[in-house]
């Protein structure tokens, strides 16, 4: 068992304040962890103590999430404000450069981050400030956009998405918390995951509060991301052009995702020209905590090798 970490209350320029672990070397290098749906910092327990003794180890509860600021305005979570939150939050912090790390909801944000902030990056006030990206299950949004509309397998697991969007489930949020929407989302999907007791009482305290799990489901409200539904012709979308991605990225990809089939890898390498790709068998989408010395041993080997 892994206890609590310390965190600090930090205000971003952005209008929110989040909670953040902030741990290790003030004058070391910075990793920036960012989590995914729907849990928090603590997606990154086994990451943490191991990394904290060589890096400065940043991760925050983002927004919408368990303590940190939760506005219910669905505009507040679209994915520039979820950019801007993290070189928010290096600024309050005193950070100008950092590595960064993402699982699911957190990797599809780290994807933006890194592309605004790398040399040269699509967002000129943050350009040159991300040096490296490690991302775990979560797919490039260029691959999976394709995915949804083309392949089968892809639009089937990611179904979900449309329920969680669908105003109707409101009312089961608000009668069942989130543990509801999820069982109901996941029927039948969500057996055998080897999540300690411990980890899933620290879960439900937060998915009980009505205005996180409204916050939480925010994302996939705001997001622009299209999911056809099943019923709609499997069709290979019109190309269109990419920015790469060309700092060194570890994507590390647990092989038995539910959510997301290793097909989110095919033609990764054209679009990310520096990858590193680390495949993790026999193991779900929660890659950071369900195998994490696996992650530990890619991420010493990604980070000593860029370093």
């Amino acid at each position: 068992m892994i206890g609590d970490f310390e965190q600090q209350r930090v205000k971003l320029s952005t209008g929110v304040e989040l909670d953040v672990v902030d741990i290790g070397p003030r004058d070391a290098p910075v990793l920036i962890f960012l989590h995914g749906f729907p849990e928090s910092h603590r997606t990154w327990r086994h990451q943490l103590p191991h990394f904290a003794g060589r890096f400065r180890c940043i991760a925050p509860d983002q927004r919408g999430y368990c303590g940190s600021s939760k506005p219910q305005d669905v505009a507040e979570y679209t994915p520039d404000k979820l950019f801007a939150d993290v070189f928010a939050l290096a600024d309050a912090l005193g950070i100008e450069t950092f590595t960064i790390v993402g699982h699911d909801w957190g990797g599809a944000i780290s994807w933006g981050v890194a592309l605004g902030g790398q040399p040269g990056g699509l967002h000129p006030a943050w350009a040159g400030r991300v040096t490296r990206a490690v991302i775990a299950n979560a797919p490039h949004p260029g691959i999976f956009g394709r995915l949804l509309h083309a392949d089968p397998t892809q639009r089937a697991a990611s179904q979900y998405i449309r329920m969680f969007r669908d105003p109707a489930t409101d009312a089961l949020v608000r009668e069942q918390g989130l543990a509801g929407v999820l069982a109901k989302a996941f029927e039948g999907r969500l057996e055998g995951m080897p999540t300690p007791p411990e980890e899933v009482a620290r879960s439900l305290a937060w998915w009980e509060n009505r205005d996180t799990c409204f916050g939480m489901l925010n994302w996939y409200r705001a997001s622009p991301m299209e999911v056809p539904p099943m019923d709609a012709p499997f069709v290979e979308p019109p190309a269109m052009p990419f920015p790469k991605l060309e700092i060194p990225t570890l994507v590390i990809w647990a092989l038995d995702d539910v959510a997301l089939p290793p097909s989110n890898l095919d033609g990764l390498e054209e679009l990310v020209p520096n990858a590193t790709i680390v495949k993790v068998p026999g193991c779900g989408h929660f890659v950071t905590w369900e195998a994490p010395d696996a992650v530990n041993a890619a991420m010493e080997k990604f980070l000593a090798a860029t370093g």
